[in-house]
């Protein structure tokens, strides 16, 4: 509905949503609308209140909530509110989850966190902390071969990924791309095996929330206590 030669507000701002009886009516009207065969996914921002948004999102028939760290973001974000902006997505996701089983509805709905996982360490530790799954975006473009340049609006994308201009769409090969990033998420695969034979764990769901394999490093006591992980050494 946004007029031709208008500016649209990136992201939007969803006049329509003022409460949590809003997002579940909202929810589902999708899920009526795709006859209750897609899953409904609320995407967050990682902030000092993620809890409780979470808990009202559980309430509201969504199939999972997304938790979007500070470190995440495009190319097309501000800086100073990609690295600025939010609160890190373990701290988030550790909140949320505690929440959420104090409640005794954490298994109504899987977390999913985003925005910061770089490596297959950041997935165990992630998931450890209680999430289900992962998000990634800038890791699959780099392999890719985006170069993180930061200048996604423009248009002018110099590997031919963020860009339509057709001269610059020509220097992508998307089957390279694709087994590149299929040989990211194989290598990723493999080391995470590794990290849980190393804990003792033989098996993702049975890493969800043991955070008694974490130790927390270099961090103050309070951070400690959110994410429920004792010190280095303890």
């Amino acid at each position: 509905m946004i007029p031709v030669g208008s500016d649209a507000i990136s992201p939007a701002p969803h006049h329509d949503i003022y409460s949590i009886e809003d997002l579940k009516q909202f929810v589902r009207s999708l899920k009526e609308a795709t006859e209750w065969k897609k899953p409904v996914f609320v995407k967050i921002a990682a902030v000092h209140n993620s809890a409780a948004i979470a808990a009202g999102i559980a309430r509201s028939s969504a199939d999972a909530v997304v938790i979007n760290g500070f470190r995440g973001g495009t190319g097309a974000a501000p800086r100073v509110f990609r690295d600025h902006v939010g609160i890190p997505v373990e701290v988030a996701v550790a909140s949320v989850d505690s929440k959420l089983r104090e409640q005794g509805i954490r298994n109504e709905i899987s977390i999913i966190a985003s925005g910061g996982i770089r490596s297959s360490a950041d997935v165990a530790k992630v998931i450890a902390l209680g999430a289900d799954a992962v998000y990634i975006g800038t890791a699959a473009l780099v392999a890719m071969g985006c170069r993180v340049c930061g200048s996604c609006y423009k248009g002018l994308c110099p590997w031919g990924i963020a860009t339509q201009r057709p001269d610059l769409v020509e220097r992508l090969d998307p089957e390279e791309g694709a087994k590149q990033v299929a040989n990211l998420i194989k290598a990723w695969t493999l080391e995470l095996s590794e990290l849980m034979g190393a804990a003792g764990i033989n098996s993702i769901e049975s890493m969800r929330g043991n955070r008694d394999r974490l130790r927390g490093y270099m961090l103050d006591e309070g951070t400690l206590k959110v994410l429920d992980v004792k010190p280095a050494g303890a």
